[in-house]
C-alpha cells in the first residue's frame, strides 16, 4: 500500500515539481504568501485578491474575473509542466485524453491553493461585517463560476485536440504536427532522455475519477511515435499563448473603457500566466541552452533600454518637451537663486500675507495657521480630508480661513488639495457643502485597478498611444491612468493648470500649497507652486564663508521656457506621490534629465517646509499676528511602543539592516522634526502652538479584543489591521480611517480646537 501511494502518478508529479520545477512552484508560493497576508500586507496586496473591485465596486463580477484569471494561470502551469515533464511518463501516450489525465494528476498544488484561497476568502469576508452575509455566498459563486467556465472551455478545446497514440496514428492528425528541424532535433533528444528516465509510476488518477494501473508493455510501441503524442501540446500551448497575448493587446487598445479594466488581482495573475508559459516555451525550444539565451536576451534588452526608442520618458503633462531642454547644473541653479530673485519672491509673498491679514478686522492680531500633512497613499488622502472636514466644522469654518500654507507629502497633499478646491468652490457657490460625506467616498474610490491593468497591457509592452493636453501630445502610461481615474473619481474638479491657483492664493482666498517631490539626481527638493518660492530653496543671505549648498529647485522659474505654468495640477500631485513601480518616475525636460520621486523620501510630514516658511517671514509674523498654530495631520502614530525583539536568525541578520532603515524611516523623520520644531519654538519671539491628529489602529484593535485597555497589542496584528499603503482601500479600511477621528487622542485635539481662540 505504501508503494502504491508513493509511486502513484499524483505523488510522483508532486515530487518532480518540487525537485525540478521550483521556479514554477515558487509562483504558487508567492500567491500563498499573499492570500495568508504574509507578503505585501503593508501595500494592501492581499486585499486585491480577497476583496477585488471591478467597475469601482466589489461584486460577484469582480470575483468572477479573478476566478477566470486563476483558472488560466492553473492551466498555464499544467501546460508548462506537461511540455517539460510529460515525455518522462511514456504511458500517458496510450491513455485516452493524455493531457487531461495529466492535469488531474498534476493538481495537488493548484487544488491545495484553491482550498486555502476559499478558506482565507470566507475568513476575510466574514470579518468584513457585511449587513447581509448572503453576499459572501454570491461572491463565492461568482469566483467558482469564473473558474469552472474557464476550465470547461479549455478542457473542451483540449478534448478535441489532444489525442492518444491510437487516434493520432489512425491516419490524418499526424499531418497537423509541425515538422521543423528544431522540433525533430528536440524530439530525438527527448527520446534518448526518456530511455534514461527513472520515474516509476504504478497507477494514475483517471478522468473517471478512479485509480487505474499503468500499462507496462510500452516497449512494443515505437518511441518516436509515442513522443509525437506529447508534441501536440506544444502547438496547443503556442495557440493559447498567442490568443492570450493578442487578447491583452486588444484590451490595451481599449483600456480606458471601464468595462474592460480587469481587477488588479486578475491583471497580476494573467501576468504570472504569461511568465509561466514563456518558461515552458523557452525550455521546450532551447532545452539546456535556455538559461544562457535568456541571459543574453536580458543583457541585450538592457543595453537597448537607454536608446531613444525604448527609453521614452514618462512625461509631466502640460510641459513643453519639444523646446530646448534647460541645463541642469550648478551654474543654472545659482542663476535662478540670485539674491535679487530671492528678495523679489519674498516681497511677492509678503503681499500675499498682507492680503491674508485684510480678511480679518483692522488692528486685530489673528493666529496664522500652518497645516502639515503626511504621506501614505490613499489612506493619507482620506484621513487628511476627514480631519480637515471635522476641523472645519468644530472651528465654525475659522481654521481654514486662518490657514496660510499647507505642506506635506504624497497622499496627504492630495487630500488637502482636494479639500482646498472644494472650499474654494464653496466661496462662490453656497450650495456646496464642504462637510458632505460624498467627498470621502470620491477620494477613497478605487484608483489602483487602472494602474495595474495599464502596466499589464501597455507599459510592459510598448507605449504607443497618445493623448492631447494643452495643445500637445503625450504618451499614455500608468501615470496617465492614475490621473484619469482620480479625475473621474473626483468629478474633474482638480483638472486645472498650475497657474489657475495663482490668483486665489494671491488674494488669500485659499492657503498656499507647495508640492515638493524629491529630485533623485541630487536629492534636492523641487518646489512646485503657482507662487514664486525661491526663498525656500536657500538661505536669504548666502554668505560665501558658509559655503552653502542650495536645498531645492523652484519649478516654475527653472522650467519657465518649458511652459511650467501650464503644468497639469493633477500631474503635480502625482509627482509628489510617485510610488515605486506603481506610478512611474517622471522625467522633466532638462539636460541631464531631472527625475522625480515621492515627496516622502525627503520630508514625509511637511514640517521642514512649514518651519522654513515661518523662519523666512518671522519678522512679519511677529508684528502682524498673535502667533502660529501648527496643525499636523499624521497617518501614523507619533508615539509607538518599542517592540520586544527575539534573537534574529541567520537570514534575518542578512536583511535586518535594510529592514531597520525602512521601518525606522518614519521614526527618524519624526525625531528630526521634533528637534527642528523645538529649536523654532525656543528661537522666535511669538508663541507657536501645535495640535496633532494621527491615524492609529489602536482603537480598532481594542474594539476587537486584539489589544488590552493599556494599549498592549501584537505588532504583527497591528500591521495586518492597519489600512494599506496603496491607491485602493477596502470597505473595512475606509471605515477604520474615518472612525479614527473618534479616538481619544483625536477627540482631545478636536476639543482643543473647538475652544481655541484665533485672535489675541
Amino acid at each position: 500500500m505504501w508503494n502504491k501511494i508513493l509511486f502513484s502518478f499524483p505523488i510522483q508529479l508532486l515530487f518532480l515539481n518540487l525537485k525540478k520545477n521550483l521556479l514554477l512552484v515558487s509562483l504558487w508560493g508567492l500567491l500563498v504568501l499573499i492570500i495568508i497576508q504574509k507578503f505585501g500586507t503593508v501595500l494592501g496586496i492581499p486585499y486585491l485578491f480577497l476583496d477585488p473591485e471591478y467597475m469601482n465596486k466589489i461584486s460577484w463580477q469582480s470575483f468572477f474575473l479573478v476566478g477566470v484569471a486563476l483558472a488560466i494561470f492553473t492551466m498555464a502551469f499544467h501546460m508548462t509542466t506537461y511540455i517539460l515533464d510529460g515525455p518522462k511518463f511514456i504511458f500517458l501516450a496510450v491513455v485516452p485524453r493524455p493531457f487531461i489525465n495529466f492535469c488531474l494528476n498534476n493538481s495537488i498544488i493548484p487544488l491545495a491553493f484553491y482550498i486555502l484561497y476559499i478558506y482565507t476568502f470566507f475568513h476575510f469576508q466574514l470579518d468584513n461585517e457585511h449587513e447581509n452575509n448572503w453576499v459572501i455566498l454570491e461572491y463565492f459563486l461568482g469566483f467558482t463560476a469564473g473558474s469552472v467556465i474557464t476550465y470547461a472551455l479549455l478542457f473542451l478545446y483540449f478534448g478535441f485536440t489532444n489525442k492518444d497514440f491510437f487516434l493520432l496514428f489512425a491516419g490524418t492528425l499526424e499531418k497537423q504536427l509541425r515538422k521543423t528541424k528544431i522540433t525533430r532535433a528536440n524530439m530525438l533528444k527527448r527520446i534518448k532522455e526518456s530511455k534514461k528516465a527513472e520515474n516509476r509510476v504504478l497507477d494514475y488518477f483517471d478522468i473517471s475519477f478512479k485509480f487505474k494501473p499503468v500499462r507496462q508493455d510500452l516497449a512494443n510501441f515505437e518511441g518516436r511515435n509515442l513522443l509525437r503524442v506529447f508534441d501536440q501540446n506544444h502547438l496547443n500551448m503556442v495557440i493559447i499563448q498567442t490568443v492570450l497575448i493578442s487578447l491583452i493587446l486588444i484590451l490595451g487598445i481599449f483600456r480606458e473603457t471601464p468595462f474592460l479594466q480587469l481587477p488588479a488581482a486578475a491583471s497580476g495573475i494573467l501576468l504570472l500566466s504569461i511568465a509561466t508559459m514563456l518558461v515552458g516555451a523557452v525550455s521546450f525550444w532551447l532545452r539546456e541552452w535556455g538559461a544562457p539565451v535568456v541571459v543574453v536576451v536580458v543583457l541585450l534588452i538592457n543595453s537597448l533600454s537607454n536608446t531613444a526608442w525604448f527609453n521614452r520618458p514618462h512625461t509631466a503633462f502640460g510641459l513643453d518637451y519639444i523646446a530646448e531642454p534647460v541645463a541642469y547644473n550648478l551654474d543654472q541653479l545659482n542663476k535662478i537663486l540670485h539674491p535679487d530673485t530671492i528678495a523679489l519672491d519674498k516681497e511677492n509673498t509678503l503681499e500675499i500675507l498682507e492680503n491674508w491679514k485684510r480678511k480679518f478686522p483692522e488692528f486685530s492680531k489673528p493666529k496664522m495657521v500652518f497645516i502639515t500633512v503626511s504621506g501614505g497613499g490613499q489612506r493619507a488622502a482620506l484621513w487628511t480630508l476627514k480631519v480637515l472636514q471635522e476641523v472645519h466644522h468644530v472651528t465654525n469654518e475659522q481654521l481654514f480661513k486662518h490657514a496660510q500654507l499647507i505642506t506635506g507629502a504624497s497622499g496627504g497633499v492630495i487630500g488637502a488639495s482636494y479639500f482646498r478646491e472644494i472650499y474654494l468652490q464653496s466661496i462662490t457657490d453656497p450650495a456646496i457643502n464642504v462637510l458632505d460625506s460624498k467627498y470621502l467616498d470620491q477620494i477613497s474610490a478605487d484608483n489602483l485597478n487602472p494602474i495595474i491593468f495599464t502596466l499589464l497591457v501597455n507599459d510592459l509592452l510598448f507605449r504607443n498611444q497618445y493623448f492631447y493636453y494643452n495643445d500637445r501630445f503625450y504618451l499614455k502610461d500608468r501615470g496617465f491612468a492614475f490621473e484619469s481615474q482620480f479625475n473621474i473619481n473626483t468629478y474633474g474638479i482638480l483638472d486645472k493648470p498650475l497657474y489657475s491657483y495663482k490668483l486665489p492664493e494671491w488674494n488669500s482666498q485659499i492657503p498656499m500649497i507647495a508640492v515638493t517631490p524629491l529630485i533623485t539626481n541630487d536629492g534636492r527638493k523641487l518646489y512646485i507652486s503657482p507662487s514664486p518660492m525661491s526663498y525656500m530653496c536657500v538661505s536669504l543671505e548666502r554668505l560665501e564663508g558658509l559655503n552653502e549648498k542650495s536645498q531645492g529647485v523652484e519649478f516654475r522659474r527653472f522650467f519657465v521656457k518649458q511652459d511650467a505654468e501650464n503644468l497639469r495640477f493633477l500631474t503635480a500631485l502625482r509627482m509628489g506621490a510617485t510610488f515605486p513601480f506603481i506610478t512611474p518616475n517622471i522625467q522633466l525636460p532638462s539636460k541631464p534629465q531631472m527625475e522625480i520621486m515621492d515627496s516622502g523620501l525627503s520630508d514625509n510630514f511637511g514640517m521642514q517646509d512649514a518651519l522654513k516658511f515661518i523662519h523666512v517671514f518671522e519678522d512679519w509674523i511677529k508684528q502682524n499676528t498673535s502667533g502660529v498654530l501648527l496643525l499636523t495631520i499624521r497617518d501614523s502614530e507619533k508615539f509607538s511602543e518599542i517592540d520586544q525583539k527575539k534573537p534574529p536568525t541567520i537570514l534575518q541578520k542578512l536583511f535586518t539592516p535594510l529592514k531597520n532603515i525602512y521601518i525606522n524611516w518614519d521614526n527618524v523623520q519624526t525625531l528630526h522634526n521634533e528637534v527642528l520644531f523645538t529649536r523654532m519654538v525656543e528661537s522666535v519671539d511669538f508663541p507657536i502652538e501645535r495640535i496633532e491628529f494621527e491615524y492609529s489602529t489602536l482603537q480598532y484593535l481594542q474594539e476587537r479584543g486584539l489589544a488590552d485597555e493599556s494599549g498592549a497589542f501584537n505588532p504583527q496584528e497591528q500591521e495586518i489591521q492597519r489600512a494599506s499603503l496603496n491607491w485602493r482601500l477596502t470597505a473595512r479600511e475606509k471605515k477604520s480611517i474615518i472612525d479614527n477621528i473618534n479616538s481619544p487622542y483625536n477627540r482631545r485635539s478636536l476639543n482643543r480646537l473647538k475652544n481655541y481662540s484665533f485672535f489675541e
